[in-house]
Parts: structure tokens; C-alpha cells; sequence
């Protein structure tokens, strides 16, 4: 299948098969294949979405960390699998400098990802959710799970379009190493 050009948050991708390559350039402070497309710090689009108690929130009530917002479904199996690494994820790296937030596009709203998370034993990560589904117009997405890594001052940097082992030590070295040459120390 021939690669095509798209937009996503307003940079250019190359779209091949399931697989999304930024076309832009990586950091030199990062390994030369990391794990995610970087790109230089990119205006995230306004996403709103629920909290488990039904409040509105949005990026903003994460303003000073680095987050790994991931869209996902309960019903997708490739989420899944996923969602399993993100909790585990969240347990290694999770506190003050970085957080998962993972959004459930589920239409159901809160019922199936509660069962979803007592069903995976899912144990570390919040349930925020967007039953209507707006994040996948918001965020031009043609599939999920897809994940975009923010940073403290709330600007995209990465994208990971696909499934991931998020608690690979690949994985997590990389994060490790993003997180703490940002953060402030």
C-alpha cells in the first residue's frame, strides 16, 4: 500500500499501512530509535473528557507533568493488550513528574471500563472517559489505540499510533530518560 501524507495536531505523517511516521526530525538528546515519533513541542488541540466521578477535566488539571495520553476502547482487543502495560507503566513511573491518562472512547461510558478494569486487574490508572467519542474528530485518529506524549507545559512531543509493551524496559528507559532531562529537579 503506497504511503500517503496526512495532518495530525498540524504536522505532516506519513501514513503506511497501520503504521504513523512523523516526517519531522527527533531530538539528539534522545537514542537514535526511540520507541515513539518525537517532534518539537506541538499546541495540543483542546480536549475535554470525563473524570470517573463524571467531572469535566481536561490536560490542564495535568499542567506541570509529563503525560501518556492514550485513546483507547474496551472493546478493541489490541487495547486490551495494551491496557495491561499502561497500568504497569503507571505503577514503575507514575508521580509527580508523569502520568497515564488513558481515555476510553467507550460510548457506555463508565460501566464497561469499570468492568474492563476489575476484569484485566487493572489496578493503577484513573478511568476518564469520552462516550461521545469527540477525541477521534478532535485529534484527526483513523484508528486506536494511539497515544501522544505530552509535556509538563501541556505541548505534544510524541505520538505512538499502534500497540505497545508501554513497561518494555526499552520502553521505559526511554521515558525515564524524557522525563527526568525536563524535569525540573
Amino acid at each position: 500500500m503506497p504511503a500517503s501524507r496526512r495532518e495530525l495536531l498540524g504536522l505532516p505523517f506519513l501514513v503506511a499501512g497501520s503504521a504513523i511516521v512523523a516526517s519531522g526530525s527527533a531530538s539528539a538528546a534522545v537514542p537514535a530509535h526511540p520507541p515513539l515519533q518525537l517532534f518539537a513541542p506541538k499546541t495540543f488541540p483542546a480536549l475535554r473528557f470525563l473524570d470517573e466521578a463524571g467531572q469535566h477535566i481536561s490536560l490542564a488539571s495535568f499542567h506541570g507533568k509529563f503525560v501518556l495520553l492514550s485513546i483507547w476502547a474496551t472493546w478493541y482487543v489490541p487495547c486490551q493488550k495494551e491496557m495491561a502495560t499502561l497500568d504497569r507503566l503507571q505503577a514503575k513511573l507514575g508521580g509527580p513528574h508523569f502520568q497515564v491518562v488513558p481515555v476510553s472512547i467507550d460510548s457506555g461510558g463508565l460501566v464497561p471500563v469499570k468492568e474492563f478494569y476489575t476484569r484485566f486487574k487493572i489496578q493503577h490508572l484513573g478511568i476518564f472517559l469520552d462516550p461521545s467519542g469527540s477525541a477521534m474528530q478532535i485529534l484527526n485518529l483513523q484508528t486506536i489505540p494511539v497515544a501522544f506524549l505530552i509535556d509538563p507545559d501541556g505541548k505534544a512531543i510524541g505520538l505512538k499510533s499502534g500497540t505497545a509493551v508501554w513497561d518494555s524496559p526499552r520502553m521505559v528507559r526511554f521515558l525515564t530518560h524524557v522525563i527526568s532531562s525536563k524535569s525540573p529537579t
